[in-house]
């Protein structure tokens, strides 16, 4: 059956909410935050980003289950949705507030905080995953709906990132005042909009659900071939991600001088990340047409890891100078190509490995593997933000709080090899995991 576009708006809304806000600004705003405004040292932001997604490796594949088990009058997977709407919003918009305490008193607020978004995240994105399993079984439709899921999420994150500069200005005042301010903003819409996703999505389909808890599923999980190669590709991609992302607000401020003014308009690090989401919007929006065209979701996979590959590569060699902007925007569009490309392809192969696993077993695991996914790419992004801080830590960078004013100081020890580190992150380390991506993806079993 032919499904309303409305509700295919209303799908593309939860991953704006998520991936769009809320996960856009943990990748590229956190990091610089944590270290620069809030006044966390580099090895305590190392440590709590590799902690708090530690703690989905538990967190996500339990919600699955959980999930899977779930029997409501809004159904298995939307009622997560609309009661977890609320606390999500609220819990974003606390972190990004920085109390009046000292460094021991804004470190647990920082661990506990950032613990429980994590959980928030977890309890609605995991559910949200999972209901493409459910809403339909034709798989046009599917890629359809992951199509514009990932336009939902990249045009978002194309606004979060291009206002928020201007943002900042309206709001005026210290940085501290500026990112809470935005953090209850952006807070509040994520909400609003994760609301909507539960309340106008439909779940058609009812999962074959086993009526009691098994450790038996997660053993299950690793003798699922086409999930050990999905979910270690789900791993690289955020891994690629997050190198980018979290280190483009550092590259920035160390490689090229700081915001740059291009007359009236302001490129910063959110402004430029912001072209490479417009990018990936508009070729996540060609992802079906490039897949057919290619012939199968594997190839288009490889063949989109190849570009970021490249591209990353290419990134090195622009001479690390604010006059040649313009080039390593470009660079970084050609580089988002790929990234457009593959990634509405994620979640379309994981409903693959879900179908696969269902028909294998005789009962669904629908939202466990999609947690596992979900969970797959938080790993990534951990390992990678985790690596950003300690490489830059061990290249000069040091971050302290003035006792007096409690303003946060960052000192370079070693400008040369902060700025080499810096340039590398965004680059070279970003094109090893792409060529890995890109081998993983040839080697996956199904090859629809």
């Amino acid at each position: 059956m032919m499904i309303p576009l409305r509700e295919k708006i209303a799908y593309a809304l939860g991953d704006a909410a998520s991936g769009g806000i809320v996960w856009k600004i943990m990748s590229i705003a956190f990091p610089l935050f944590f270290t620069n405004v809030f006044g966390l040292t580099f090895a305590d932001a190392a440590a709590l980003m590799l902690i708090a997604r530690m703690f989905d490796v538990i967190t996500d594949p339990l919600m699955g289950s959980i999930a899977d088990r779930t029997r409501s009058r809004w159904g298995t997977y939307r009622p997560w949705l609309i009661f977890g709407s609320v606390p999500f919003g609220l819990i974003f918009a606390l972190l990004l507030f920085t109390p009046d305490l000292g460094p021991t008193g804004k470190r647990i607020w920082a661990y506990t905080l950032y613990l429980l978004m994590m959980a928030c995240y977890t309890m609605v994105n995991v559910p949200y995953g999972s209901l493409l399993g459910v809403m339909t079984t034709d798989d046009n439709e599917k890629n359809q709906f992951s199509a514009f899921r990932m336009v939902g999420a990249y045009a978002m994150g194309f606004v979060t990132l291009l206002s928020f500069p201007y943002l900042q200005k309206l709001v005026g005042g210290t940085e501290q005042h500026q990112y809470a301010v935005l953090g209850a903003g952006f807070g509040i819409v994520a909400a609003l909009m994760t609301l909507t996703c539960g309340l106008v999505t439909r779940e058609r389909h009812k999962p074959v659900i086993a009526d009691k808890f098994s450790f038996r599923q997660f053993a299950d999980l690793f003798r699922n071939r086409p999930w050990v190669y999905m979910t270690l590709v789900a791993f690289c991609t955020n891994f690629f991600n997050g190198f980018r992302y979290a280190a483009a607000g550092y590259m920035i401020t160390y490689c090229l001088g700081g915001d740059i003014n291009v007359g009236w308009f302001i490129i910063n690090y959110t402004v430029f990340m912001a072209f490479s989401e417009v990018t990936c919007m508009l070729f996540g929006a060609l992802s079906p047409w490039f897949t057919r065209k290619v012939g199968s979701k594997r190839m288009a996979f490889v063949w989109a890891s190849v570009i970021c590959c490249l591209c990353s590569v290419g990134y090195f060699f622009i001479p690390m100078d604010a006059s040649y902007i313009w080039l390593m925007v470009a660079v970084s569009v050609l580089t988002s190509i790929g990234a457009g490309l593959y990634s509405p392809l994620i979640w379309s192969m994981y409903a693959d490995v879900a179908d696969y696993a269902t028909e294998k077993n005789g009962t669904s695991s629908t939202g466990l593997i999609f947690s596992s996914g979900t969970m797959a790419q938080k790993f990534g992004g951990a390992i990678s933000g985790s690596l950003i801080a300690l490489l830059l830590g061990w290249a000069g960078l040091v971050s302290t709080t003035n006792m007096e004013t409690g303003e946060t100081v960052v000192t370079i020890t070693d400008e040369p090899s902060v700025k080499l580190m810096v340039w590398l992150l965004f680059s070279i380390f970003p094109a090893a995991i792409a060529c890995i991506m890109a081998w993983l993806a040839y080697k996956f079993p199904l090859k629809k």
